[in-house]
């Protein structure tokens, strides 16, 4: 398993079971949908100063590790 996998939790107590970075309610897919609309790993550093970059890069991590699991049907 990929170590920064580590930095994510799944706990269905919080956040209704999202996948959140370690020891904050901050989900994953906000970290991506972040970097999904350009904004740089520093920037989400400065709105969000109890993360690191290696939670940011968890957080990518893990979408690419989804992402073999599951295929997301894309309209053409």
């Amino acid at each position: 398993m990929n170590k920064l996998l580590q930095r994510i939790s799944v706990n269905p107590n919080i956040c209704f079971g999202k996948p959140c970075i370690r020891g904050t309610r901050i989900w994953v897919s906000l970290i991506l949908d972040f970097l999904a609309n350009g904004m740089r790993i520093d920037e989400i550093l400065i709105e969000y100063p109890q993360l690191t970059e290696e939670d940011i890069r968890a957080a990518i991590a893990y979408g690419a590790e989804m992402s073999r699991e599951r295929y997301v049907e894309i309209p053409i």
